[in-house]
């Protein structure tokens, strides 16, 4: 298995994401698109897109005549996305299961790719699966507006900070898409919403999890 390779624009964004969360890259720091293009050897067009990218993810911020600039990372709102991703899926995970609609063959194969990406420790390559198994729900729903509330979160940019913050256990990370397949898989609606819904929620890093119960949160603190 060869270990997935990121685009031009996707390989500065994620070195960009690096640098900023691990604060290499300061608060307030101006970012030139011709500075950034020279370190990574390209040209200014990926480094527009990705850049465009960290603004949409509140990384970066750009000021009319002042060019863009670096914005504090703030893992609030990694925590506020997963919350609102929680709630898109389930709604998706209840459409797709009453319309007979999910794909669950394909999402096996899913869960396959994250369990060699996890063998190889190909971290980009199972953020990629693991968008794609949580996009072929959402798509099962078949409700458009859903649909474009949960691309607008840019999930798979997120889910690579995510990874990139927490340095999960990779077979770990398959194994919790292994276990909410097979609940998909047994076709009971309310448990299918429930895993859900608790697998997006062990992300959002609150101090209790959905049913109200306190638990250790997984990011680390923002005085360390």
């Amino acid at each position: 298995m060869t270990t997935s390779r990121p685009t031009l624009s996707e390989g500065i964004r994620d070195g960009l994401v690096e640098m900023i969360v691990s604060g290499r890259l300061k608060t307030g720091e101006r970012l030139i698109e011709t500075r950034i293009a020279a370190d990574f050897g390209t040209s200014q067009a990926p480094v527009r897109e990705a850049l465009r990218e960290l603004e949409g993810l509140g990384l970066v911020e750009s000021r009319p005549r002042r060019g863009r600039h670096v914005l504090p990372f703030v893992e609030q709102t990694l925590r506020e996305a997963y919350v609102v991703r929680a709630a898109l899926e389930e709604t998706a995970t209840r459409l797709a299961m009453l319309n007979g609609k999910l794909p669950l063959e394909a999402m096996g194969d899913d869960v396959a790719d994250m369990r060699r990406c996890g063998a190889a420790g190909d971290v980009r390559g199972i953020g990629l699966a693991s968008t794609r198994f949580h996009r072929r729900v959402v798509l099962a729903g078949d409700n458009f507006l859903l649909e474009r509330a949960w691309e607008a979160l840019q999930i798979e940019a997120r889910t690579a900070i995510t990874l990139m913050v927490t340095e999960p256990d990779l077979g770990h990370v398959a194994d919790e898409h292994a276990e909410l397949l097979s609940v998909l898989e047994s076709g009971d609606v309310e448990a299918a919403c429930l895993h859900t819904r608790s697998h997006q929620w062990a992300y959002a890093d609150l101090p209790h999890d959905m049913h109200g119960t306190a638990r250790a949160v997984r990011f680390p603190s923002s005085a360390t």
